[in-house]
């Protein structure tokens, strides 16, 4: 692949990123105000929402050393994506866990984009190391976070909802 090719496709991936992150920001800004009967969850939700809201700068900053900026119409459709599944769930009885299946898949696939995005920095001979995998391991801390509390997320519901039924 040329570096020309690739650096092409790192912008586009840069892009896409950015969208991706305007659909975890309105998901999680979604997700950490009705999240008030799992405190825990909450709170984490709230950190990582910080941290989206910084990884969202430094991808802004990343497409500016190419003199280039993030797509508004990606950006646009990528928030109406997150708004419409934050509803979906809100309808469901069992949001939280609905919430934390789909959390869990989205960290990954978020994991996958900047690993992906590292790669094409080194094929197009660009260093953005630095911010990308300030990014990735965000994303990786947070993947773990929902893997080790979706046990306890999933009791916490059914205690819940066992207290709703003895009412």
């Amino acid at each position: 692949m040329t570096t020309d090719k690739a650096r092409d496709l790192l912008i586009l991936g840069l892009r896409n990123a950015h969208a991706m992150e305007t659909q975890a920001r309105e998901l999680l800004e979604n997700q950490s105000e009705r999240t008030g009967d799992y405190p825990e969850v909450q709170a984490r939700l709230r950190t990582h929402l910080e941290e989206t809201r910084g990884q969202l700068q430094r991808l802004e900053e990343c497409l500016r050393q190419f003199g280039e900026t993030e797509s508004t119409l990606k950006d646009t459709a990528s928030s109406a994506i997150g708004n419409l599944t934050s509803m979906a769930h809100a309808a469901a009885g069992d949001e939280i866990l609905k919430n934390a299946f789909a959390d869990n898949a989205f960290e990954n696939y978020e994991i996958a984009a900047y690993k992906s995005l590292l790669a094409l920095c080194r094929s197009a001979g660009t260093d953005l190391s630095a911010p990308l995998e300030a990014s990735l391991r965000e994303e990786q801390e947070m993947a773990a976070w929902i893997d080790s509390h979706i046990e306890d997320v999933t009791l916490q519901y059914l205690a819940k909802e066992e207290r709703s039924a003895a009412a």
